[in-house]
């Protein structure tokens, strides 16, 4: 283990210094750090032999240990779940929000106060015709796009954010089908009064391209009060769209590779902040990877979904073996 952790750490080097995004991985500058941790989380962003960037233990991590948390970078709830959970933290309320249609809940003043990056842009523009199509399509993603662009209209993000992020392959099809809900979410933004210079960048290429990131790096998120949750989002329709409180996109978790005997699990407790925690023990230089889907199911019902939503046909020892 010990050569390919010191290559690791040469190309993390190397490529830290070309892109800014790498430094926020390793330096956690959007992470959440846990006060009894006395250094930074011991993993680091390299690359593989076969799967590109991945996730690597700087240290010998033990089996239970909480390895670091993680903040969205965007977040959106579903549609059925606007007006129960919070539209910021997508923690479960109490008592379901009944108030005016137009009108989202908050759990806090803090939540109220962190949604201003994209709230006060938000509220601006009339959404009932971009979520009724994404209500009667079964579209989730838009939802994130959304919110990504009132974060760059108000200055609290950049249309580059998810340049990093591994893109889906898209075909000439779905291509198509994106350009009536694109068309849709331009058109909300012109009704508001949005300049052609706020929404510059609100270009059907950069919704594509914003997309295909999205697919195959958003997390399906479902809290219940209490109980630890481990469900990462599968791009495979095989879920109801609308089963989830919301969907959520991390820097650092996305660069976790898949495995269906996973070292790692991802789970939400009561908020949309992430917690990775190790399943067994892991040693230095070990990649970290996770589940991107429901691990009990058979080898051809894990091939297929996994080649149908995340392009991949998946060499893991588990897969190899015909587990």
């Amino acid at each position: 283990m010990l050569p390919l952790l010191r290559r690791m750490c040469n190309i993390h080097i190397h490529t830290r210094r070309k892109n800014p995004f790498l430094s926020i991985c390793n330096g956690y500058a959007n992470e959440s750090i846990p006060s009894r941790l006395a250094s930074p989380p011991p993993v680091q962003v390299g690359f593989t032999e076969s799967a590109g960037r991945g996730v690597f233990a700087s240290r010998r991590i033990g089996a239970g240990e909480l390895i670091h948390t993680a903040k969205p970078i965007v977040s959106h709830p579903s549609l059925s779940s606007l007006h129960s959970v919070c539209y910021f933290c997508l923690k479960k309320l109490q008592f379901k929000n009944q108030t005016e249609a137009s009108n989202v809940p908050f759990c806090s003043d803090e939540c109220r106060e962190e949604s201003k990056i994209f709230y006060e842009t938000e509220k601006q523009a009339d959404w009932s015709a971009f979520h009724e199509y994404c209500r009667t399509q079964g579209l989730k993603y838009p939802l994130l796009v959304k919110r990504l662009a009132c974060m760059i209209i108000s200055g609290a993000s950049t249309p580059e954010t998810f340049d990093i992020l591994q893109p889906a392959t898209l075909s000439p099809g779905m291509i198509l089908l994106m350009e009536k809900e694109y068309q849709l979410l331009r058109n909300t933004f012109e009704d508001a009064g949005f300049t052609d210079e706020q929404i510059a960048f609100l270009t059907k290429q950069w919704y594509i391209d914003v997309l295909a990131r999205i697919r195959i790096n958003s997390f399906r998120i479902e809290l219940a009060l209490g109980s630890y949750v481990d469900i990462l989002l599968s791009a495979a329709a095989s879920v109801d769209a609308e089963a989830a409180v919301g969907n959520a996109i991390y820097m650092l978790p996305s660069f976790y590779n898949h495995d269906c005997d996973p070292n790692v699990h991802i789970l939400w407790i009561e908020s949309v902040n992430a917690k990775l925690k190790a399943l067994r023990d892991i040693e230095a230089g070990e990649e970290l990877r996770i589940c991107y889907i429901d691990a009990s199911m058979d080898h051809d019902a894990r091939q297929a979904i996994l080649s149908e939503g995340f392009g991949f046909h998946c060499k893991c020892a588990r897969c190899i073996s015909n587990d």
